[in-house]
């Protein structure tokens, strides 16, 4: 938004120039991005954060120069001449707690015409230009107070009534930038005794505008409830100056002054008498006063801040302080020589207008932002004891590592997924968003595999192909009334498999490539037993994914992306997934590195022809040999696999190679025939053969 320094001002008697009025601003939170010279008028363009909403206007600004240079602020008291007609016009609040208060004021007899000069290039600040003297009124009072106004053409309103309703099924309105809008039952409309006449909070009603034969108006200023307007406003695609201020919580206090300063306006460029006026309050806001003790300033900030400084900082702010005295005498041993009144803590009201300050901490905020941080001394935090180092950080850290050496880059992702992410990827219940971001996103990720996809996708669309990454967070479920949290990490690839150049061919990445990189990240954690089975989730491919084991416990998933679920995201490339439990993985110990004298022995090979059905795995296979519990056993490799002629139907031929070695000495043919036999033998209790 842009603030003029001359309208400042008119509120604030300032003695610094405009550049150093807007670098004092900034030091103090409401920041200066850029100063135009226009003639001699200076622009400031302002980056007003969004819980600054009291900011986003001059008066609002100027309040903030009062507690920088402890100057007064003008008040603004707008002067109306004694209306001879007392009678009150008809409000009907039907929801109070979407519109807590409502203030119609009627003038008579208006005449329609262009604004004076003054307020048209005050309009021209924000790049309003001039539409006629009763909006230009409303526009000039938004940026002087920071109160969203409306004015209706008063004999357009049938019923000669104000109705503050829900939209009822069915209704339409046509809002002023000549939309016809379907309302939906959760819209909030100002209404008159039959029809819709605006959006609470967002815009007004074409039939009702303001135009050149309009003689009588109805001027609003009301408080509408910060969470239906902005769901109002994106429902309808709509963003206004009106429904910026109202989504981030308007002044409930200052209703009834921003709509005596229109009516005074009005009266004053477009003449008129004053006639019907109305406050009606349905609901007032109940702000507890906040306890401000003065020890938790000092520990927050970390030095003392004189009383009166504390006192006049708030005081400039808007604040009321009431100060919590305590009494300390200092004496001798008999009779008492002085009392002290020391204040120890103050009872703190909030103004209507600071929305966003609500606890002790805010407040202290207020202190500290105001006094200057460049008053505070340099000084090192307190420090006691020694660097505590968090339980699972050397497995993270080993994690990260391994992940890193072979070739995935780290990647972070929005802890927010949308509702069909949630279902997709996971079976547990998600946990909602009280106030989420977006609509799209209003779960926290019970899942990590959809932040993955989406820095996926986010490097597709920037032509990379060739893509590894991972990112280890949180995830989020909701289970028996509570929030549980589990640590997880996932890793994905597309592309080629490692680096290629002229004496290696490309090849695309497969299933077995991203089961080695999990192999390699599970060798960081002492296992007894690492096994693989085809029961994955139905987000993967059913003939390229497994589930990981971990000595017995199932700790993971890996495999390609479903084709389906990839055409549903757009992907045009294979796209390989991993996720593991980090919890379940940290309770198992890291492995410690051995060393192990090589043998001086020779070592013995032996080569097994073996027939099996298709239902026996390698893993299985593998497991049955190992459980025959030989020490001289060096190695099991798998050197052949084969299906076709001469290998009978539903059973397939595999070469296995055994090693054994001693070291402690040379092995005899007869223990090498007698642990070939244990060998067959565990293989034809599988069900398998020895081929002939």
């Amino acid at each position: 938004m842009k603030i003029s320094p001359n309208w400042l001002r008119e509120f604030v008697a300032l003695k610094v120039d405009d550049p150093r009025l807007a670098e004092d601003l900034t030091h103090a939170g409401i920041a200066v991005e850029s100063v135009t010279d226009e003639g001699s008028n200076a622009i400031f363009e302002m980056d007003i954060t969004t819980n600054r909403v009291d900011a986003m206007n001059h008066y609002g600004v100027a309040r903030e120069c009062s507690a920088i240079y402890d100057l007064d602020l003008k008040p603004i008291g707008p002067k109306l001449p004694q209306s001879k007609q007392a009678t009150s016009f008809p409000v009907e609040i039907s929801e109070p707690e979407l519109c807590a208060r409502y203030t119609a004021r009627a003038i008579r007899d208006v005449r329609i015409e262009k604004s004076p000069r003054y307020i048209a290039e005050r309009l021209l600040i924000e790049d309003h230009h001039g539409i006629n003297n009763v909006a230009d009124a409303t526009n000039y009072v938004l940026m002087e107070i920071g109160q969203p106004t409306h004015a209706f053409d008063r004999d357009r309103l049938e019923g000669g009534k104000i109705v503050v309703r829900r939209a009822q099924p069915g209704e339409k309105l046509r809002t002023l930038d000549g939309v016809e809008r379907e309302l939906h039952p959760e819209d909030l409309v100002i209404a008159d005794a039959v029809k819709p006449v605006a959006l609470a909070g967002v815009m007004g009603g074409w039939d009702s505008m303001i135009t050149s034969e309009t003689r009588n108006i109805l001027i609003e200023s009301a408080w509408f409830d910060p969470a239906t307007v902005r769901r109002t406003a994106r429902r309808h695609g709509m963003h206004t100056d009106a429904s910026h201020r109202f989504e981030r919580g308007a002044d409930w206090g200052v209703t009834a002054l921003a709509c005596d300063r229109v009516a005074e306006l009005v009266l004053e460029t477009a003449g008129g008498k004053l006639a019907e006026y109305n406050d009606a309050i349905a609901k007032r806001p109940n702000r507890t006063p906040v306890q401000l003790d003065r020890s938790e300033i000092r520990r927050i900030l970390g030095q003392e801040i004189p009383e009166a400084q504390i006192a006049r900082i708030l005081r400039r702010l808007g604040f009321v302080l009431t100060a919590k005295n305590r009494s300390s005498a200092v004496s001798s041993a008999a009779t008492p020589v002085a009392v002290v009144e020391q204040p120890e803590a103050y009872a703190v009201e909030i103004p209507t207008w600071r929305t966003d300050v609500e606890r002790e901490i805010d407040i202290i905020e207020e202190i500290a932002r105001v006094y200057g941080f460049n008053n505070f001394a340099n000084t090192l935090p307190s420090f006691s004891g020694g660097v505590i180092e968090q339980p699972h950080a050397q497995a993270e850290t080993k994690v990260r590592s391994r992940l890193l050496a072979l070739g995935y880059d780290e990647g972070v992702s929005p802890t927010f997924i949308s509702a069909a992410d949630a279902e997709r990827f996971a079976s547990a219940k998600a946990v909602p968003l009280e106030n989420p971001l977006s609509e799209e996103a209003p779960l926290l990720r019970n899942s990590m595999l959809p932040g993955m996809l989406g820095m996926l996708a986010w490097n597709f669309n920037r032509r990379a192909s060739n893509i590894r990454l991972f990112e280890m967070g949180n995830i989020f479920t909701w289970a028996s009334d509570q929030v549980s949290e589990q640590k997880h990490i996932c890793f994905g690839a597309a592309g080629l498999a490692g680096e290629f150049g002229v004496l290696q061919k490309p090849r695309p990445m497969g299933f077995f490539d991203l089961k080695g990189d999990a192999e390699g990240l599970l060798q960081v954690f002492a296992s007894d037993s690492l096994d693989f089975d085809a029961s994955a989730s139905d987000y993967y491919h059913p003939g390229r994914s497994a589930r990981v084991a971990l000595n017995g416990s199932i700790v993971g998933e890996l495999g390609q992306l479903h084709p389906d679920v990839a055409a549903e995201l757009k992907f045009k490339q294979e796209i390989w997934l991993a996720w593991f439990d980090l919890d379940r993985l940290f309770k198992i110990p890291l492995r410690q590195p051995r060393y192990e004298r090589l043998s001086r022995y020779p070592s013995v090979e032996r080569d097994f022809s073996l027939l099996l059905d298709n239902g026996i795995s390698y893993a299985r296979l593998h497991q049955a040999i190992l459980a025959l519990l030989i020490p001289e056993l060096r190695s099991i490799e798998p050197h052949e696999l084969f299906r076709g002629s001469g290998v009978p139907e539903g059973k397939y031929s595999m070469l296995l190679r055994l090693t054994f070695q001693s070291a402690e000495r040379t092995l005899r043919d007869d223990e090498v025939a007698q642990w070939s036999m244990q060998v067959i033998a565990a293989v034809e209790a599988l069900g398998g053969a020895l081929r002939a």
